[in-house]
């Protein structure tokens, strides 16, 4: 019988684990050894947390960072060939959505290994549910170029595109640099496109608010260090 690959989904900060997420992660955890994680102390972390009597030195944790080479996390599924079922974990909300794991997944594929998904928070369409924007029609665009000029003329394209095919825009930005990304959509985007933030969600300090441009201009939230999601519709 051949392994399978569960993709586990994980908190997106110091929540509680079973606030944010279904009994059967805790389980699928429990009965899991085998690991495929981005650090290994943050999954041990996490690990320890949903499931307090999991022997820690049972675990076999095969890293999928930048430094991962594609020679050696192309046998990290060959334990699935003696029944062996892998845990891919995340290192924040669910595997391979804005997470280097889809490379696992696919390889899965190829492998006929059956791929299961779990249930957990997903911090871009969590934002996308509570934007009151259009959920029959966004796309996801990862990060926005870091060069002033181009960075401009992407969000113009961005607004264009939402509003030529009403689709929503999603794009997120490293924590440190939220300040400067909503200047520079205040100072880009037309005054009635809306622009939906949400900031630090599930956890205490969450902050969620979709306004026009215009409106936005008048309010500065608190957005340094915090992870963020951003949305535009034209």
């Amino acid at each position: 019988m051949i392994g399978k690959l569960y993709l586990i989904p994980t908190t997106l900060g110091e929540t509680e684990p079973l606030e944010v997420m279904p009994l059967s992660v805790k389980k699928v955890v429990e009965q899991i050894d085998y690991y495929i994680v981005e650090n290994e102390k943050s999954a041990r972390r996490f690990i320890k947390k949903i499931s307090p009597k999991k022997s820690q030195p049972s675990l076999q944790l095969m890293l999928l960072d930048k430094y991962a080479e594609e020679l050696e996390t192309s046998r990290y599924l060959d334990v699935c060939k003696e029944g062996v079922n892998v845990g891919l974990l995340s290192e924040a909300g669910v595997p391979a959505i804005a997470d280097p794991g889809a490379s696992i997944v696919k390889l899965a594929h190829e492998n006929n290994i059956r791929v299961i998904p779990l249930v957990g928070p997903s911090s871009i369409i969590m934002a996308m549910m509570s934007s009151g924007m259009n959920g029959q029609n966004f796309a996801f665009n990862g990060y926005l170029p870091i060069d002033k000029s181009d960075r401009k003329k992407t969000i113009k394209d961005l607004e264009r595109i939402s509003q030529d095919k009403n689709q929503s825009q999603i794009f997120i930005e490293t924590p440190y640099r939220n300040d400067k990304m909503l200047a520079d959509l205040k100072a880009a985007l037309s005054p009635t496109t809306n622009l939906c933030i949400a900031a630090d969600i599930t956890l205490p300090s969450e902050y969620i608010k979709t306004m026009m441009i215009k409106d936005w201009k008048h309010q500065q939230p608190d957005l340094h260090k915090k992870p963020a999601i951003f949305i535009i519709h034209k």
